[in-house]
C-alpha cells in the first residue's frame, strides 16, 4: 500500500507521542511506583554446624534505608510494621540509615519508630559508609543504641538458645571505617556457625578464606537501576562484583547481598524492587 506524506507524517508523530509517553511512565514507574513496591526475600540455610536448638531460626536482615533521599518516617514506620509482622527470632541491620547525616535534624521520632521492631534473641548493626560519612558516626550509634540495637563493630557476640550458640559477627564499614577481621573473629570458638555482617560485598573474595560461614552484606542497592540486555546501571565501589542474591564462594561460604530499602544518589529503581531479607537457619545434625 502506497503510504502519502501526509500518512508519514502523521505515523511518525503518533511514534515519537507513544515514545514519549512510554518514557513518561517508565519516569513515573521508577520514580514514583517501584520504590515502594517492597519485597521479601527469603532464604533457607542449611549447615551442619547450625545446632539442633536453631533449627527454623528466623533471621531478618535489613540495609541500607536512607532516610531523608526520598525515604521518610512514614515509609521506615511501615516497613517496621511489615518486618514485625514476619515475628524473627533475631533482626540484623547492616548499614547506612541515614542519606546525609550532617544535614538530618534526626528527630525523635527515627527512634521511637526504630524501638517497635522486635525480636527474641535481640537486634544488632553494623555502621555503613554513609553512617561514617558527613560526622554521622556519633549521631547514628546514638540513635541505634536509644533503639535497642547492639553495635558490632569488629567484634562478635553468641547468640544462645539453651545450651547452644552460634557466633554472630560484625565488622566496620570497609571504606570509611577501620575494618580488622581478625579482630573480629578473635577467641570466636572455631567449630561455632559464624555469621558475619559486612557493609560492603566484594570483601567476601577475601572473607571467605577465613573461619565464617555465612556472610551478609547490602550497599548495592542492587544496582538500583537494572536495563534489560545491559545489567546493573548504578554499582558503588566495592559492590561491583556481588550486586544481588545469593552467591556461594569457596570452603563451604555463603554470601548473601540484599537491594536495601531506600535510594542514594538517584531517587529511582527500575527491575530492582526495594526488599528486606528473612533467612531460616536449618540444622542438618
Amino acid at each position: 500500500m502506497k503510504i502519502t506524506r501526509r500518512t508519514f507524517i502523521k505515523r511518525t508523530l503518533a511514534s515519537a507521542a507513544a515514545l514519549i509517553g512510554i518514557n513518561a511512565f517508565g519516569y513515573s514507574y521508577a520514580r514514583y511506583m517501584e520504590p515502594n513496591m517492597l519485597a521479601v526475600r527469603r532464604h533457607d540455610i542449611e549447615h551442619g554446624k547450625i545446632p539442633q536448638h536453631f533449627h527454623n531460626f528466623k533471621v531478618l536482615q535489613f540495609s541500607d534505608t536512607h532516610v531523608g533521599f526520598h525515604y521518610e518516617l512514614d515509609d521506615l514506620e511501615r516497613l517496621v510494621e511489615k518486618m514485625n509482622q514476619e515475628e524473627p527470632d533475631l533482626i540484623l541491620f547492616t548499614g547506612d540509615l541515614v542519606d546525609e547525616p550532617h544535614t538530618y535534624s534526626f528527630p525523635p521520632r527515627l527512634i521511637q519508630i526504630l524501638k517497635r521492631l522486635e525480636a527474641k534473641q535481640g537486634k544488632y548493626w553494623i555502621y555503613g559508609n554513609h553512617d561514617h560519612g558527613g560526622y554521622g558516626t556519633e549521631k547514628i550509634r546514638d540513635v541505634m543504641v536509644q533503639s535497642g540495637f547492639q553495635l558490632l563493630q569488629n567484634e562478635h557476640t553468641l547468640i544462645e538458645n539453651g545450651s547452644a550458640s552460634f557466633t554472630l559477627a560484625g565488622v566496620d564499614d570497609i571504606m570509611l571505617g577501620k575494618p580488622d577481621l581478625e579482630r573480629t573473629l578473635e577467641n570466636a570458638p572455631k567449630e561455632s556457625f559464624t555469621l558475619l555482617m559486612v557493609h560492603e560485598p566484594d570483601v567476601a573474595l577475601e572473607y571467605q578464606h577465613y573461619p565464617v560461614d555465612v556472610q551478609l552484606s547490602g550497599h548495592s542497592h542492587g544496582g538500583q537501576v537494572q536495563v534489560p540486555f545491559f545489567g546493573y546501571l548504578v554499582t558503588p565501589p566495592f559492590a561491583e562484583h556481588f550486586v544481588e542474591g545469593h552467591y556461594p564462594l569457596v570452603n563451604g561460604f555463603n554470601l548473601y547481598v540484599s537491594r536495601g530499602i531506600g535510594t542514594t544518589r538517584l531517587p529511582y529503581r527500575f527491575m530492582c524492587r526495594p526488599e528486606f531479607s528473612v533467612f531460616q537457619l536449618k540444622s542438618t545434625l
